[in-house]
């Protein structure tokens, strides 16, 4: 498989039928819309027959669904945090349907009825938390002069001052004494560990000095605003806080029974984000007072899912269809990329992905890198019981609970590479860190194959020889788009001759070691120099300077040393792999020389959660270590990137997954 053959669709309908094709094209995910309203060569003829069509593209439905949604989102939150806790919270169970079904069950009047009384519910829980809170400022501030027995409004003198203040409590002592010899009677009326709250009684004649002292001490002045004493009035702010606390567990209740309403509004939530995106694409697209004309981007695979679609919406008369191939500056300029792979090649698209999409007309790596990077993960984590764990933890998610799609994918991803976790777990007789046992039954096993303790070298070799396989189809895949090109010479020097010299340096290396015989050497090194001599010659040829050819090609066969380089990198396969089995052994061998009773109680905690920690650091290592030598050794042999994301007109999905193939007729 590879990058998907990508159409130009144009639809062409009455406007009445706006909405009706574009649920169709939304409920199949497949359409990624054009904007009309960009300068491209390909759009002049909307100016040309359509040339008032950006009046009719104003409307306010966008902004008043993005209102609704934000509202929607209020209201649930508000439900969530101040129901009665004791009543059901019930959320909506992601689930699988078309886009048909979701907004079938959707009805606009209802609805806004229950958000209308949520939101009155909203506004009366906030008033009554702001009275809350204003009483309970009052009760604060009346609790610390509760023990004062005169209204300070009414205790009038035209010879004294009453004054009410509040200061630390380290500045009482020193405020004390320097007013000691001033006509002043001072009190105490509360005090906390940090603060006292006092009352001081002054000759008007003495007021202005005795005010000063006490602003040098600190003492902030209270205005007292009550007209009775401060434990009356605190009576009655604790009775009407009572009453406010009553009110509120009342209200609790009443936006407690709208708990079990949120998987309604969790639904509308749905609805209401892809009424969005259909509002957002239809600035896109031509509406006139009679036409709508949409275009898009649609894989060739799914054309017919888009023609079903539309039938099931409106007759085939009411609506035009017409599919072009893009042209040359579309490709370059516009079309999207779309990867189509086998269901087992499909999650390491993610890997893909995390590096960049391929451009339009280029190859896709996925399908190239997926059995390396299966070899590559096995080897690094190695370990039958990790391995089993991945397996059953992911076919039991993926049974118990509908996922997004993105999270589906990933699990997914983790499903395929168990095997080969599995499977060099047994080639390094690996179980959770315990090798296998010898015998079963009385017959005898074959672990472990390599042994990480005695086969340290062999290992250390096959990753190596994994590693220049892997460079090896690198250079087969880029020689091979160079012939799709018709770039016969490019195909030579950039990956020919390259695959010549490193089975050329191999068949020598292993004829003059290993083999003992002169023929491997003499063959291996006439094919290593005949294929250098292709690199340094070929760009002599292709460029109009000899001389700045023949030093091109000079610099490009130094780019062997990047090679062994790349080789060297391939180790890391040998490292990781025997780095995680010894660290698993050595988590067994520390809970093994526990005593038995502990052994048995926190060694049985300890022993899991030392394996759930070496299963994450190995996993996270293997899926970051195997992705570096995809982007560094592989993808740098063949691969350029850059290529746009496909962007199909689709729903949120936040609640529920969209399958249009369980569109309803």
């Amino acid at each position: 498989m590879s990058v998907t053959k990508m159409e130009k669709v144009t639809l062409i309908s009455d406007q009445k039928n706006q909405e009706a094709v574009l649920q169709a094209i939304q409920g199949i995910q497949q359409v990624e819309f054009r904007n009309l309203f960009q300068e491209t060569t390909n759009n002049h003829w909307v100016d040309t027959y359509f040339p008032q069509t950006k009046t009719f593209t104003e409307n306010t439905s966008q902004h008043e669904l993005e209102q609704r949604l934000q509202s929607i989102r209020e209201a649930v939150q508000f439900i969530e945090h101040h129901g009665h806790s004791q009543q059901k919270l019930v959320h909506l169970k992601r689930t699988e349907l078309s886009l048909h079904e979701l907004e079938a069950a959707y009805s606009e009047a209802d609805f806004l009825k229950k958000l209308q009384e949520i939101l009155e519910l909203k506004k009366q829980w906030q008033k009554l938390s702001e009275r809350r809170k204003e009483l309970t400022e009052e009760e604060e501030y009346l609790s610390n002069w509760q023990y004062l027995d005169v209204i300070p409004a009414t205790f009038h003198s035209q010879k004294t001052v009453l004054v009410l203040g509040s200061m630390g409590t380290t500045s009482l002592e020193p405020f004390q004494t320097a007013v000691a010899q001033l006509p002043v009677y001072l009190e105490e009326i509360y005090s906390t560990p940090k603060s006292v709250y006092l009352a001081y009684i002054t000759l008007q004649d003495a007021a202005e000095q005795v005010a000063e002292l006490a602003g040098r001490h600190g003492l902030t002045v209270c205005n007292y605003p009550y007209d009775e004493v401060p434990s009356k009035a605190l009576t009655k702010i604790k009775q009407q806080l009572l009453e406010v606390q009553t009110n509120q567990k009342e209200l609790a209740a009443k936006i407690g029974l709208y708990r079990e309403k949120i998987r309604e509004f969790e639904w509308v939530e749905e609805v209401t984000l892809a009424l969005i995106e259909r509002e957002r694409v239809k600035q896109q697209f031509v509406r006139s007072k009679q036409l709508i004309v949409l275009q898009g981007w649609i894989g060739i695979d799914t054309k017919e899912d888009l023609m079903t679609a539309l039938a099931e919406k409106l007759p085939a008369s009411a609506v035009h269809v017409q599919f072009e191939s893009p042209t040359v500056e579309e490709i370059q300029m516009e079309v999207p990329t779309k990867l189509t792979n086998h269901p087992l090649v499909e999650p390491f698209e993610l890997l893909t992905e995390m590096y960049s999409l391929p451009k339009y007309e280029e190859v896709d790596p996925t399908p190239w890198f997926m059995p390396f990077y299966l070899v590559f993960f096995g080897m690094m984590v190695a370990d039958v019981g990790y391995g089993l764990l991945l397996l059953i933890g992911s076919i039991l998610l993926q049974k118990w609970v509908t996922l997004p799609r993105g999270l589906t994918r990933f699990v997914k991803f983790f499903e395929i590479l168990s095997i080969p976790t599995i499977i060099w777990g047994l080639i390094y007789s690996s179980f959770f860190g315990m090798a296998l046992p010898k015998t079963i039954f009385g017959l005898p096993l074959p672990f472990p194959i390599l042994s990480t303790t005695e086969d340290v070298n062999t290992i250390l070799i096959l990753s190596v020889i994994f590693g220049l396989i892997q460079i090896l189809v690198g250079l087969f895949v880029s020689a091979k788009e160079n012939l799709k090109r018709k770039a016969y010479l490019n195909a030579i020097s950039e990956g020919f001759a390259w695959q010549g010299i490193l089975i050329g340096i191999v068949l020598a290396v292993v004829g003059a070691v290993v083999l003992k015989q002169k023929q491997f050497l003499y063959l291996g090194g006439s094919i290593a120099i005949l294929s250098a001599l292709c690199i340094v010659i070929i760009p002599i040829i292709q460029s109009t300077s000899k001389a700045k050819g023949a030093a091109k090609g000079v610099y490009n066969l130094y780019g062997l040393t990047s090679y062994i380089g790349d080789l060297v990198s391939y180790t890391r396969l040998m490292a990781l792999g025997i780095s995680g089995g010894s660290i698993a052994a050595a988590f067994n061998m520390l809970v093994a020389f526990m005593p038995p009773v502990a052994r048995f109680s926190a060694g049985l905690f300890l022993i899991v959660l030392l394996h759930a920690l070496n299963l994450f650091l190995t996993l996270l290592s293997a899926y970051v270590h195997g992705a570096r030598l995809q982007y560094v050794e592989f993808f740098g042999k063949f691969y350029t990137g850059g290529g746009r994301a496909f962007q199909p007109l689709k729903t949120a999905e936040k609640y529920v997954n969209i399958n249009h193939r369980k569109q309803k007729k």
